[in-house]
């Protein structure tokens, strides 16, 4: 399988607007051809998010779900550009299912990594480096280890990079990106707020 660099997948979602993942995807399966894999997420309806990614979406709904033994509650904003998608039967239950999956164990605490402050970001990568230093391993060893964990880290705390609860071979942003290619609309999660019974407050 062809060895596709952080670099080549950052230049496809500039160029697409596409998940993460899913430029992964279409440049292994493009064995790294650029152009190729904007065809194939094209193809695949992806693409065209990019062209709805500046594109203003102030419509949608705010979806609540109470978890039945009380204990655990979600609010969440959820947009797209006009009131017709915002009422169709599909966003409703795009809406309820991530505020499902918000009040889940999975417990996001950003929804995009643009979202993680700065210094989280640091500090967790101070760690693993010091863990990865323990191991012994050879400097560009470490790197490979803390970019990992790092990873792995955003997969646990970024609502959008998270396996959805449902069906985890799809990320929520995958989810958001499968409606949006459907209705031709932008949709996007603008915020949410998970309160636990008996938490901490921040």
């Amino acid at each position: 399988m062809t060895q596709i660099s952080a670099d080549q997948v950052r230049r496809l979602r500039e160029t697409t607007g596409a998940g993460m993942m899913d430029c992964k995807r279409a440049l292994q399966e493009a064995d790294g051809d650029l152009d190729r894999a904007v065809e194939l997420l094209r193809q695949k309806g992806l693409a065209s998010a990019a062209k709805r990614a500046g594109r203003s979406a102030e419509q949608g709904r705010i979806e609540a779900y109470i978890h039945f033994n009380h204990t655990v509650g979600v609010l969440v904003e959820v947009n797209c550009e006009t009131d017709f998608v915002a009422n169709t039967d599909e966003f409703g239950q795009l809406a309820k299912d991530i505020a499902l999956h918000i009040a889940s164990p999975a417990a996001p605490r950003w929804v995009s990594r643009e979202d993680v402050p700065a210094e989280v970001v640091e500090r967790e990568r101070a760690i693993y480096e010091a863990q990865a230093r323990e191991l012994g391993k050879p400097e560009q060893v470490t790197a490979k280890i803390v970019e990992g964990k790092l990873e792995t880290f955003f997969k646990e705390t970024v609502l959008l990079d998270q396996p959805f609860i449902k069906d985890d071979s799809k990320t929520i942003r995958q989810l958001l990106d499968e409606l949006s290619a459907k209705v031709g609309e932008k949709i996007a999660v603008r915020r949410f707020v998970r309160y636990r019974l008996g938490e901490e407050v921040d």
